[in-house]
């Protein structure tokens, strides 16, 4: 599962990595949470470029909002099945640019974070699915889901799901609009290499999504 991460990538980091036109104006967050506005990277002919997204999906074909606040995440293995991300999964699908993201271990009420990174403290980038779904005033919100693969042995012991991290050999696959044919995309579902992780604890402040700070991910 994922349900909190950080993003603090300096933007022409960003802009290299995915060929932006333009260097992204975008200020460090420590507390990602679902609802909010997020960055995505997304193609759009022969170029990416950065959109905000709500992140929690409601699919084109909802009444109403209500899905989007439980959406958050869409499991790998079922993605092209399920009715909601079917249509995404071969036509919508983006990158969210992260440093990382938190998970918790469970102790009777105590609930312990960890903020969990790639070792050499590159981007991680995670596998998302996007949809646009109009509303009866004709006004259109955007919203995505990332998508979660079986945890492999760092993460397993806080939660048996992780997010899909996508290798940078496999941004141009995931972000290609002409390809859509899922099971092209079955080899890149697979648990990132534990090697290539690392975690730490951090304090109990990320427990409140209203809390933003560099503190969020300080090692305790």
């Amino acid at each position: 599962m994922c349900s909190r991460f950080v993003t603090n990538i300096p933007p022409e980091v960003l802009a290299a990595i995915f060929g932006l036109r333009e260097v992204p104006q975008l200020e460090a967050r420590f507390n990602v949470a679902p609802t909010q506005q997020v960055a995505v990277v997304r193609s759009e002919g022969d170029h990416n470029r950065l959109d905000l997204l709500k992140w929690g999906f409601v699919p084109g074909w909802s009444k109403d909002l209500s899905f989007g606040s439980h959406l958050i995440n869409a499991r790998s293995e079922t993605v092209a099945e399920k009715p909601a991300f079917r249509h995404a999964i071969k036509y919508r699908r983006c990158i969210v640019p992260t440093s990382g993201f938190y998970e918790w271990s469970h102790s009777g009420d105590k609930k312990q974070p960890y903020y969990i990174q790639l070792a050499d403290h590159s981007p991680m980038c995670l596998a998302g699915v996007w949809e646009a779904w109009k509303a009866p005033d004709n006004s259109v919100l955007e919203s995505f889901a990332i998508l979660t693969t079986a945890a492999n042995s760092l993460v397993e012991p806080l939660h048996d799901r992780m997010p899909v991290i996508l290798h940078p050999d496999d941004y141009s696959l995931w972000l290609n609009h002409n390809m859509h044919d899922p099971q092209q995309l079955q080899p890149l579902f697979r648990p990132f290499p534990v090697a290539e992780m690392i975690a730490h604890q951090v304090p109990d402040l990320v427990n409140n999504p209203r809390f933003d700070s560099p503190a969020c991910i300080r090692q305790v």
